[in-house]
């Protein structure tokens, strides 16, 4: 029984921006620890501590968080886009070398 109990996994918890936009807005106004701030929202302390780094990042370079945050995910698609250009250039370079050396 206690090996079934364990192998029940939890669901991800999503927050919304506006969610995420408040807490930091509290931490920021409040006199109350980071800490304090996330057990009264009933969120970890962690995540909390993440999204106010993430919004004075978003603050310094003059960017909203989802902004950030879309340009982070187009970053990571360019990178894997570049890798498979990279394979397919360096296959075609092999098939042409090999190709030339059989019509010699």
């Amino acid at each position: 029984m206690k090996s079934e109990e364990r192998m029940i996994t939890k669901t991800r918890r999503r927050y919304t921006d506006e969610f995420k936009a408040e807490a930091v807005r509290l931490v920021r106004d409040s006199a109350q620890p980071v800490a304090q701030v996330a057990r009264d929202l009933g969120i970890a302390d962690h995540l909390l501590y993440r999204w106010r780094v993430e919004q004075r990042q978003a603050d310094s370079q003059g960017h909203t968080r989802e902004s950030m945050r879309t340009e982070q995910e187009e970053l990571v698609r360019l990178r894997r886009e570049n890798a498979t250009l990279k394979q397919e250039r360096d296959f075609l370079k092999r098939a042409a070398a090999f190709f030339a050396k059989e019509s010699q």
